[in-house]
């Protein structure tokens, strides 16, 4: 591997156990001092953050080690955590509107977004590929948050918690079966908790797509 490369997620086996490994993009040469002296390196950010979740239980895969390499300012870093065996992640519920139970996980998912918040814990990655989604019966299911270098931890309002929906990529009609189990949750109502959710997904989509438009019109 080379400096530059993006993340790089591995699985590995020892013996009964079974760990997941991410090797973190190597930084540029002003990272490498950033993240020696002034800001903690992602690997141990996802480390202290998964504990954190753990602590509050809130589902992550369990947290194992992390491991960072300084040479002139941090040159390599790693996270490793437990494998979970997972059924299917967020993206799969985007993809795929006749998912078996699809409107039970998504109130399920919204409950679990909410216990969230009330922890005070804002999942800047909330996005369709960090939660992985496990079965457990037929009707019940667990989230497992990964991903987990951003995150902050503060008090959040009705507005600020909908804006953290924003990175799903959520449809009118998911935002239509989310919002009212998330209003009945926090005791808002359902038109301004739908009303909210619909404005932060559209307005981060409008951009996201904006972007990628920009982008063909420069090749």
């Amino acid at each position: 591997m080379v400096n530059g490369q993006r993340n790089v997620i591995k699985k590995f086996e020892d013996g009964d156990e079974v760990f997941t490994v991410k090797r973190f993009k190597n930084p540029n040469f002003i990272q490498r001092w950033v993240y020696q002296f002034l800001r903690k390196s992602k690997a141990k950010r996802s480390y202290e953050y998964a504990n954190i979740l753990k602590d509050k239980a809130i589902k992550t895969p369990a947290p194992v080690m992390y491991l960072e390499n300084f040479s002139g300012g941090l040159k390599e870093s790693y996270y490793v955590s437990a494998y979970i065996e997972y059924d299917f992640d967020f993206r799969t519920l985007i993809h795929n509107p006749k998912w078996p139970n699809r409107k039970e996980i998504l109130e399920q998912f919204t409950r679990y977004t909410f216990l969230l918040h009330e922890h005070n814990i804002r999942f800047l990655d909330h996005s369709p590929g960090n939660t992985l989604v496990v079965t457990t019966n037929n009707i019940t299911y667990d989230f497992y948050l990964i991903d987990l270098n951003r995150m902050r931890f503060q008090e959040l309002n009705l507005q600020q918690r909908m804006k953290n929906f924003r990175r799903l990529w959520l449809s009118k009609g998911m935002i239509q079966q989310m919002a009212p189990v998330y209003a009945k949750l926090y005791g808002s109502t359902v038109e301004e908790t739908q009303r909210w959710m619909l404005h932060y997904s559209r307005k981060f989509q409008k951009k996201v797509n904006s972007k990628k438009l920009r982008r063909r019109k420069l090749k």
